[in-house]
């Protein structure tokens, strides 16, 4: 079906009001829990040939995060969705007054190729639970899984429902062109713009989950084994191509070599002598993003790593030191797994560098001080911060996971999510037995008089 007479085909079914039920909104989450499980060995296979994700890891950062979104979506939907009570103002007596969350209508959900499970179909629970229709847009850089995801979609919902929309920046801007009632991206900076100005066309609101070079600062008094071990694990993940990875480490210059070295002992544990053979670390996703990160490998020391394959679309978990704040490995979003490690001497140096750079998606601090720590947070902005450890801050459902500037706009996650589908619809309710004469001309007294009465009847 042609774009355009797909998303007409789609308002019409969001006029009829079917998907502002509860009882509906519920069944299909419970069928897109359904289509997951009956499709998860051919979403983890389809994960192993476009990243080498192994099924413990597609599982783990992908599968299991979006069940564990659904059940949460499941538990707590009639709580989110219920009217919630507000006051009137006394001078509006007799009233009641009350937000009622509205689903927006029929929205664009596009995702990127990192996680190209989780970020598609997270959001999604989040637009069913607000009642929306929805078009998927997967990244045509993971085709295998989005080829599988547009046959769960079919297999579970009719297309004037959920549609799914295959193919590469062309078709993205087809969809651009359509008037949708939200769009939910999720990507590069880059494209974020693109997407934004293209909403802007038809006023549509939007959320845009970005990336930036997310920093993780390390201090003298921080457990040091542990903050290498856990910034380790989350910028190697996936091999570095985790929107919320630190992309760059600001260690104390006293701890400097202690905490290179704990990196190289944790980076061994995880992965063996030989990165290359462990079934849990993966592979760049094409060859134009390989040849990119290895141009990286120049702008510093290689401390451990550097060995890369171009047949395999392979490179080893690399630090690198001696480092150049201007150089090009410190100025673009790596995600790749190469990581850059600097030393600063004391903590006004480490926040001025940090606060330089456009607003990262996540902000890392290894500390034992809480002093330290509230330093940092308040001095540096950040969609995000994480205390004493990495990615962590993001799982789960009562913290709202965005970015701020460069890194995005809007939140989801639980609520948060639901939210971002939701128009709040304030409603007021009036009786008809009083009718106040002083609202309605000619005036009934003067200047003074209003000011007065207002200062008196506006309080809360």
């Amino acid at each position: 079906m042609e774009i355009p007479a797909m998303v007409r085909q789609q308002r019409r079914f969001f006029q009829t009001g079917a998907t502002r039920t509860l009882e509906f909104r519920l069944s299909q989450l419970d069928k897109l829990s359904a289509v997951l499980h009956k499709f998860e060995p051919r979403l983890l296979n389809a994960l192993q040939l476009d990243l080498r994700k192994s099924p413990f890891q597609g599982y783990a950062t992908e599968l299991g995060l979006v069940h564990a979104e659904l059940r949460h979506a499941r538990k707590h939907l009639c709580r989110w969705a219920a009217p919630s009570r507000r006051k009137t103002p006394w001078f509006a007596a007799p009233s009641s007054g009350c937000v009622q969350c509205e689903p927006l209508g029929v929205a664009l959900i596009m995702g990127p190729w990192n996680y190209p499970v989780s970020l598609v179909l997270t959001p999604l629970v989040s637009a069913i639970a607000a009642g929306n229709c929805v078009v998927l847009k997967p990244s045509e850089l993971a085709p295998h899984t989005a080829e599988t995801i547009a046959a769960m979609a079919a297999d579970a919902f009719p297309n004037d429902y959920i549609s799914v929309v295959t193919g590469g920046p062309d078709v993205a801007e087809l969809l651009l062109r359509e008037r949708f009632d939200k769009i939910f991206f999720t990507g590069s900076t880059r494209i974020g713009r693109l997407a934004m100005a293209a909403a802007a066309r038809h006023l549509t609101p939007v959320t845009l989950e970005l990336g930036g070079k997310c920093p993780a600062i390390v201090c003298a008094d921080a457990a040091i084994e542990l903050a290498a071990r856990r910034i380790a694990w989350g910028k190697f993940m996936n091999a570095g191509q985790t929107c919320v990875a630190p992309d760059f480490v600001l260690v104390e210059r006293g701890v400097a070599r202690a905490f290179l070295g704990a990196l190289e002992r944790s980076l061994r544990e995880f992965y063996g002598e030989n990165p290359a053979m462990s079934p849990d670390y993966g592979r760049i996703v094409n060859k134009h993003h390989f040849e990119r990160l290895v141009g990286y490998l120049r702008d510093g020391k290689v401390a451990c790593g550097g060995v890369h394959a171009a047949s395999e679309l392979y490179i080893a978990p690399t630090v690198l030191t001696d480092v150049s704040p201007d150089s090009a490995v410190m100025q673009e979003e790596i995600f790749g797994p190469i990581l850059p490690v600097l030393e600063f001497g004391e903590l006004d140096e480490a926040i001025a560098a940090v606060k330089d750079r456009p607003t990262p998606l996540a902000l890392y601090v290894f500390t034992r001080s809480r002093q330290t720590e509230t330093r940092v947070i308040d001095e540096i902005r950040s969609g995000g911060v994480c205390v004493n450890d990495v990615v962590m801050h993001i799982v789960g459902f009562d913290l709202p996971f965005g970015g701020l500037g460069d890194s995005g706009m809007g939140a989801y996650h639980g609520r948060a999510g639901f939210d971002a589908f939701s128009h709040q619809r304030s409603i007021m309710r009036r009786g008809t037995w009083f009718d106040a004469p002083v609202r309605y001309p000619p005036a009934r007294m003067s200047l003074d008089w209003l000011k007065r009465a207002m200062r008196f009847l506006l309080i809360d």
